[in-house]
């Protein structure tokens, strides 16, 4: 063999470098490392806790930390920018990550960074929990100063005096902090008598007369009675965290609660307490249905279509995570949650072009993501589901390495120019659960980025639009993914996009960073199916 006929521009194994730009992946081969601007978006939406298949959760997270406090100390005011915007949409499934880099600004940011930071504090940390949270991350980038002090302290100044005594009693203690720690370290001064008295019973349990909410709330701690609970609920905000653990077993209360308005988040949580105390059932079902898949809920919920999907896989399965509990799902509250999902994404303008959605389905993306008891493949499925649903002329392909047999995933459905992809049976008419479940079973192999554009390319598939799902994590193929999108838009004379959506936070991609027609962006960000619409359409 001619030894210079295996050097080639055009074809390189993915496990050699075919570009200058680009750098070692985890699994061996070679991808385009993405700017610390994405690194701080994958961050602030995907988090980085549970690592990734190939890297662990202390690897990447140290990794990715040192570009959040770059940012924090070099340009404090432009993340703070980001934070914000990421957190009061909704868009991430958890605030931890948005909270670590507003209190790393807090703490290591120029003067205006750190004035950004602290006044953004009542917009990023809405609720108790999350000012818990901010107050143990801060103290690992600086101390008590009177910058910070007076931030937190007007936390509780420039609120509602009725939503601080709603915030004191729902969340009481977080991360080894109380409200009574926060106060005694910031020292607000209240001009009002009501908000003083309040204070006064937070740091001093001085009896409080004037505030209904901690009234009720200390009366429903001292109640022994179904009766007094349910009082209580109907005439005042309690929510379930204010009652006592022996109220919680009664099914009158959870109506009392649920016929006040339970927030979203919460009465997700509760269905599998709810269904097997025998709660829902008739017009209590509906009313919970109905609450369930409303998009304004949602919205006002800030409700993360990801959240969505672990409550629907979680209550159809019928068991929790540990499975120290098991119920009998009903069967409305499923589909309701079903269309919760697609109703938690902001309403989607079709692109109208010609779509292959690749999924990832190699071993690597079966690892679990940001904490949360879903897998990146799983994680893909659902927004495959969404994309299917919006754009009606899609279709949707699996996809593992050359080198895996696909005959368990092909089930007959046609066509096969490469072994390792084959189109899914996926449709946005299946169940979501049913729909994930499938995907999840499916065989584990190698990661060959390329085969999308490959398999187009050899069925003479016309597509204006790739939409691959994946870690990035790409090794086994013979030519890398940027080369085949070349050779495909060279041989079907279509100028294709090509959409990357990363589904964990680590520094590279399979997309051409100088490539206009090729969009990198983050997997859980729920903004990302209007993204790929505007950028299959050419709106960016």
């Amino acid at each position: 063999m001619d030894a210079l006929s295996a050097i080639s521009t055009r074809t390189t194994p993915q496990t050699e470098r075919a570009d200058a730009r680009q750098v070692p992946n985890s699994a061996g081969g070679y991808g385009f490392r993405v700017g610390d601007d994405a690194r701080i978006h994958r961050f602030l939406t995907l988090g980085t806790e549970g690592g990734t298949y190939y890297t662990s959760e202390h690897e990447l997270t140290k990794d990715t930390a040192s570009v959040v406090l770059r940012s924090a100390r070099e340009r404090g005011s432009w993340l703070v920018e980001r934070i914000v915007e990421i957190s009061t949409a909704g868009r991430a499934p958890r605030q931890n990550p948005a909270i670590f880099a507003l209190a790393a600004t807090a703490g290591l940011g120029d003067d205006d960074g750190r004035k950004a930071a602290l006044a953004a504090l009542p917009a990023v940390c809405r609720t108790g929990t999350h000012l818990f949270l901010f107050a143990g991350y801060v103290e690992q980038f600086r101390g008590w100063g009177r910058g910070l002090r007076r931030a937190v302290g007007n936390w509780y100044l420039w609120r509602d005096v009725d939503d601080v005594a709603y915030q004191v009693v729902k969340y009481r203690q977080r991360e080894g902090w109380t409200h009574r720690d926060l106060l005694r370290l910031a020292h607000p001064k209240a001009s009002a008598d009501d908000r003083r008295a309040l204070f006064d019973w937070i740091t001093h349990d001085v009896e409080i007369g004037g505030a209904p909410l901690i009234r009720a709330f200390v009366r429903a701690q001292a109640a022994t009675e179904v009766s007094v609970w349910v009082e209580l609920i109907q005439n005042n905000r309690l929510s379930w965290e204010m009652l006592p653990d022996a109220a919680l077993s009664e099914p009158a209360v959870w109506h009392a609660l649920i016929e006040k308005g339970m927030p979203q988040t919460a009465l997700m949580r509760q269905l599998p307490r709810l269904t097997r105390l025998g709660v829902l059932t008739g017009s209590t079902r509906t009313r919970v249905a109905e609450q369930l898949a409303s998009p304004a809920l949602l919205r006002k919920g800030r409700v993360h279509p990801v959240n969505v999907l672990i409550a629907q896989r979680t209550y159809a399965s019928g068991e929790s995570a540990r499975g120290d509990s098991t119920w009998s799902p009903e069967r409305r509250i499923v589909d309701a949650l079903d269309a919760a999902f697609y109703a938690a994404f902001r309403t989607i303008e079709p692109a109208g072009k010609r779509t292959l959605i690749a999924l990832d389905v190699s071993g690597s993306m079966g690892a679990r993501i940001s904490g949360l008891p879903l897998t990146c493949r799983e994680a893909s499925a659902a927004l495959a589901l969404v994309m299917l649903a919006t754009e009606p002329d899609a279709d949707v392909a699996g996809f593992t390495s050359s080198t895996t047999s696909v005959r368990s995933i092909n089930r007959g459905l046609g066509y096969m120019v490469a072994s390792g992809i084959s189109p899914l049976p996926l449709s946005p008419r299946q169940r979501l659960d049913d729909a994930v479940r499938s995907i999840a079973n499916l065989p584990f192999g190698g990661t060959d980025c390329a085969l999308p554009m490959l398999w187009a390319d050899g069925n003479s598939r016309k597509y204006d639009t790739f939409v691959i799902l994946t870690d990035n994590e790409t090794w086994a193929g013979s030519m890398h993914p940027h080369q085949a999108l070349r050779q495909y838009r060279e041989r079907s004379g279509i100028n294709a996009r090509l959409v990357v959506v990363g589904m964990t936070a680590t520094d590279f991609s399979i997309a051409d960073p100088q490539d206009p027609g090729s969009l990198d962006v983050a997997g859980f960000d729920s903004a990302v199916p209007n993204l790929i619409a505007d950028f299959s359409r050419g709106v960016i």
